[in-house]
């Protein structure tokens, strides 16, 4: 019956497909041939199928032992990676790692150190949550993650340890159309104020909860940065972009920056750290991606 197949029966089997014959087998595996032979059959009982002609000499795949070989490797890839994965949480490994990435964040950096990650801790999971301005804190410091990448404000790293990694530049920008790009002269408070503003904003937040960085009593919120984006582009408003993601379309001709006459009206520059809690530090791969984290931005 299926249910009495053992790993050493799919080795076996596996093993006299890679060498081409039972005797072959047997010494790949230090068993004699009649033992090979004895394992194949009680697969095959197991089964219900014949998993070779020997007919010939030689052994050959039958259409059943061929259509099941390839299931038999991933049963023992897994079983192999599942004990990896066993001994690395017994020596301390953490089971899984979680990040939470806010959106403004730039890829290359990240997409550098998970790379780097995958080469070295091969078996660990790892979930990725690229999330809307202020979510990736909260997925922190409700425990639902246990790395997060974002901007702190000041007196909330009291719980956390945070590890400094970069600052995003901001640009203010509209498409080339809009009122305030074809003026051409840096612009007032009043002037942006006069222009819908298309701001980032918390799903969870109250619609009356503060915002910073808003000069416009007439906004359009946004929760996917991607989003806004594309929103600019298409004239709705303005807004205040991080420069890595604007700087093709101005390039371009896409979006137009906007010259501010007062700079400190608006963010110029918002910090990102890299951010665990005080009760939950990270395990040996959580550390280990923390250092590169650190290393790829200083780069």
């Amino acid at each position: 019956m299926i249910s009495s197949l053992t790993l050493e029966q799919l080795r076996v089997f596996t093993a006299v497909v890679d060498e081409g014959s039972f005797s072959a087998a047997g010494r790949r595996l230090r068993r004699v041939q009649s033992a090979v032979s004895q394992s194949i059959q009680t697969l095959e009982l197991g089964l219900g199928l014949a998993l070779f002609d020997r007919s010939s000499k030689i052994p050959a795949l039958t259409d059943a032992g061929r259509a099941l070989l390839g299931q038999a490797r991933q049963v023992l890839r897994e079983t192999a990676a599942l004990q990896a994965q066993a001994m690395a949480i017994g020596a301390g490994m953490e089971p899984d790692l979680t990040l939470a990435v806010d959106s403004l964040f730039p890829s290359p950096p990240l997409l550098s150190s998970l790379q780097a990650l995958r080469l070295r801790f091969p078996d660990i999971p790892v979930t990725l949550y690229t999330e809307p301005i202020l979510a990736a804190e909260r997925r922190l410091r409700e425990g639902a993650a246990s790395i997060g990448l974002f901007g702190l404000r000041p007196g909330d790293a009291a719980d956390v340890v945070a590890l400094p990694l970069t600052a995003i530049e901001m640009t203010p920008v509209a498409a080339p159309g809009h009122p305030l790009a074809r003026l051409g002269e840096p612009l007032s408070r009043d002037e942006m104020s006069r222009y819908v503003q298309l701001i980032l904003t918390d799903p969870s937040a109250a619609p009356d909860a503060p915002a910073f960085g808003v000069l416009s009593p007439r906004v359009w919120r946004f929760v996917d940065l991607g989003r806004r984006l594309d929103f600019l582009r298409a004239g709705f408003g303005w807004g205040n972009m991080p420069s890595h993601m604007v700087a093709g379309d101005i390039a371009s001709g896409g979006l137009a920056r906007l010259e501010l006459a007062e700079p400190s009206l608006l963010p110029r520059r918002i910090p990102i750290f890299a951010v665990h809690a005080r009760v939950r530090p990270p395990g040996p791969a959580g550390r280990w991606l923390l250092d590169r984290l650190v290393e790829a931005c200083r780069g």
